[in-house]
């Protein structure tokens, strides 16, 4: 990995700590002022606004426990960086207090802005198995 890759991934670290500390706040210092947040089976959330709202819909309604693991780091310009990762844990739904299992892919694109990095785009999916 290059230096912006690997500044990529301490960013990719951030991130997860800020998700399971549902740390909407910190979550928001890593985006991108125009960024997009693309969760499943929601409408995608566009710009610094729409996003911190729904972060916050996120942690009102769910509590993570998930570690990520890096797939891939790849800069794609000199300002931008793909970044793909899996991540596994549980989640606790507020509403019900169930716990499962959370198993997701995901898909970074990060922009160099004023000389840090930071989620332009961000979406996820999935890989648990359909529940029965």
């Amino acid at each position: 990995m290059n230096a912006d890759e690997q500044a990529v991934a301490t960013l990719l670290a951030r991130y997860q700590d800020a998700l399971n500390g549902s740390d909407t706040a910190a979550v928001m210092d890593m985006y991108a002022p125009d960024g997009v947040f693309m969760p499943q089976h929601s409408p995608s959330s566009v710009g610094l606004a729409a996003v911190e709202q729904a972060y916050e819909a996120v942690f009102s309604a769910i509590t993570l426990t998930v570690e990520f693991a890096v797939a891939e780091v790849r800069q794609i310009a000199p300002d931008w960086v793909l970044a793909r990762t899996n991540s596994a844990g549980s989640v606790k739904i507020h509403a019900t207090g169930e716990e499962g299992p959370e198993a997701n892919q995901e898909l970074f694109l990060l922009q160099k802005v004023d000389g840090a990095w930071k989620i332009a785009r961000y979406c996820f999916s999935t890989t648990n198995p359909p529940r029965a």
